[in-house]
């Protein structure tokens, strides 16, 4: 059974086949794959709220790390640009790992939502290396006394 889900946020439109491979999909088919498939980030943007993290797990083959960083940055000189921005930070996986975390402080989810349909950020899309596959999710800071502020 071939299960598909679709986004279309303005300008910023994928694919996801959950019934194929990585290798199976088209390039443009692997660039976003949920953290929570019951929760995905189109449903996320749909909510109002403030401020607001958008973390975003990148996984790639080791080859296309060069790549990747050089989308990264063309697509972060959009980004950061954006009104509502805050903050942002990549890290990366220790030892051998090709694997990327991003971490971008927002305003809201209003404004996340503008930032990732610009048509110039969309259009940064699709230098990234087709083994690069994006999960993004939407995340609220938690107060735990003694311990965390929110």
């Amino acid at each position: 059974m071939l299960l598909r889900s679709s986004i279309d946020h303005a300008s910023f439109n994928f694919t996801i086949d959950r019934s194929a491979t990585m290798a199976d999909q088209k390039p443009q088919d692997r660039k976003f794959k949920p953290l929570d498939d019951k929760f995905p980030l189109e449903r996320q943007l749909g909510i109002a709220a403030a401020p607001v993290v958008l973390i975003n797990l990148f996984t790639l083959d080791y080859a296309d790390e060069a790549g990747f960083l050089d989308a990264f940055k063309a697509a972060a000189e959009i980004i950061t640009k954006q009104p509502g921005f805050i903050s942002m930070q990549l890290h990366r996986a220790i030892g051998d790992s090709p694997t990327y975390l991003n971490y971008v402080v927002w305003e809201s989810t209003e404004t996340v939502r503008a930032g990732l349909t610009h048509p110039e950020f969309v259009a940064k899309l699709s230098a990234y290396p087709s083994s690069v596959v994006g999960s993004p999710h939407l995340f609220q800071k938690v107060a735990v006394p003694g311990f965390c502020t929110a």
